[in-house]
């Protein structure tokens, strides 16, 4: 196709309905060829070998930072009475957040049948199980003994002992290790079909064996695709209330308790438009350095970005409307104790966090109400790193303002981070690099077969 409008342009023409997903010009093969080569024929870029040894140099950080606190304890955080809980779970709720936009991208976008996210579903499904894998980390050894972690379960036992159902970390287990299988089975069916392609196209023996192995037989008839589409649909279904459900019991966490800044109604709502938020940004992240070092700007469109950009425009003002209302209620109250958990946030000893999250999460992203903004790719890679710092400034501030200083003045303490927390905490980023990293070069980043239902021949046929 002959146009003189470079891509960009022509992507930014007609914005709204006339923008294409998927940008014009591509056919079936040329679709496959593209997405498939870059795990079977394209040279892995020098720029992957050395993303992927820097992740793994943090990876081997939190190995040393884990094996190290199992020796020693916890006393080597910086946790303390009255922060019992600190970094751990912070990281923990921010890595949680995370991983809901992928959830919400691939099934509740899916049942809504929005074809945008044909381009970005795959990747942010890995992105999922990649933050879930980092988030379970840290409760399971904030315990102190994470090799006594199965007792959180309600196994048969000859002691009659059951877990304490009233306790949010029991909760936590259960809602966290049901979202990561479903959200495992939902990315694996999705990934059936087009294992199936790269067993069929791939020219070594061992690929041909792997791939045809993880495509369980998939030979694409109509009984194949009359039972995939039934199955996806149904994990669809099943994944919708989970990326509500999961972080409102994360949210129970504090919710449930009588602390000040904790014992409030809004937290689920807010903390799942949080979540969103800061998936999203992370989704934004990660996208905009994917589709310009694979050139993949055909496929994951500004139309995606922008899309991206609205959901985070639309959360967070979710999450500034919390932050408003959490402020008004703690003085119409009338609640001696709240209101002066909402003054020490604003000038009290970690007044700055507060005022950098306010300044990440509220005020900097009010420039998404401009088009130019949401379409210029290196301001929206830039404000998703703003979001995803302040998100996490977010957590620090609900959960150490609150525990540092308790009802009684006699009780109060500061917590300061050790050397310990921040390794483990990069350790759990290297991590979530690492896998991300051999997922892009041993699977399909973008869904073949979805990307192909797009084209003006697919819709010829139907």
């Amino acid at each position: 196709m002959d146009n003189p409008m470079p891509l960009e342009e022509r992507q930014l023409t007609g914005a709204g309905s006339g923008v294409p997903v998927i940008a014009p010009g591509h056919t079936f093969g040329s679709v496959t060829d593209k997405i498939s080569a870059i795990v079977l024929t394209r040279r892995t870029p020098i720029g992957w070998y050395l993303g992927f040894m820097t992740a793994a140099a943090l990876t081997g950080l939190l190995l040393v930072s884990l094996s190290y606190l199992v020796v020693e304890g916890i006393g080597i955080w910086g946790n303390n009475i009255p922060v019992a809980w600190a970094f751990d779970i912070t990281n923990f709720v921010w890595w949680i957040g995370i991983g809901h936009a992928g959830t919400l991208i691939s099934a509740i976008l899916l049942l809504l049948r929005q074809t945008w996210r044909t381009s970005i579903n795959r990747f942010a499904e890995a992105m999922t199980l990649c933050a879930v894998a980092c988030a379970g980390i840290f409760p399971l050894f904030h315990t102190g003994r994470p090799w006594l972690a199965y007792w959180l379960l309600p196994y048969p036992n000859t002691m009659g002992i059951w877990p304490q159902f009233r306790s949010p970390l029991v909760w936590d287990v259960f809602a966290v290790s049901t979202y990561a299988t479903v959200s495992l089975l939902f990315w694996f069916v999705g990934l059936v079909p087009d294992l199936a392609t790269l067993r069929d196209r791939s020219q070594s023996r061992t690929g041909r064996i792997i791939y045809g192995a993880l495509a369980l037989g998939w030979r694409g008839s109509a009984m194949h695709w009359h039972r995939y589409e039934t199955a996806y649909l149904l994990l669809a279904g099943i994944a919708t209330p989970l990326v509500v459900s999961v972080h409102t019991v994360v949210s129970f966490d504090f919710a449930v308790a009588i602390v000040p800044g904790w014992h409030t109604t809004i937290f689920p709502p807010y903390f799942v438009a949080g979540a969103i938020y800061s998936g999203f940004a992370m989704v934004l992240t990660l996208s905009i350095p994917i589709r310009a070092i694979y050139g993949l700007q055909d496929f994951i469109t500004l139309r995606h970005l922008e899309n991206m950009a609205k959901v985070m425009l639309v959360t967070g003002l979710i999450v500034a409307y919390g932050y408003t209302v959490e402020a008004f209620i703690a003085w119409y109250g009338g609640n001696a104790y709240e209101g002066f958990m909402i003054w020490n946030r604003i000038t009290g000893p970690y007044a700055p966090a507060y005022w950098a999250l306010l300044l990440c999460n509220v005020i900097i992203p009010q420039i998404l109400w401009f088009k130019s903004v949401r379409t210029n790719v290196i301001v929206l890679f830039v404000l998703s790193l703003v979001v995803n710092v302040g998100m996490w400034l977010e957590r620090f501030i609900i959960i150490v303002t609150s525990l540092h200083r308790d009802f009684l003045p006699s009780s109060w303490g500061m917590y300061q981070p050790t050397f310990w927390d921040w390794s483990t905490y990069l350790g759990t980023i290297g991590l979530f690099l690492m896998l991300l990293f051999l997922f892009v070069r041993f699977l399909p980043l973008i869904s073949i077969f979805e990307m192909r239902t797009l084209l003006p021949e697919a819709k010829g046929e139907q």
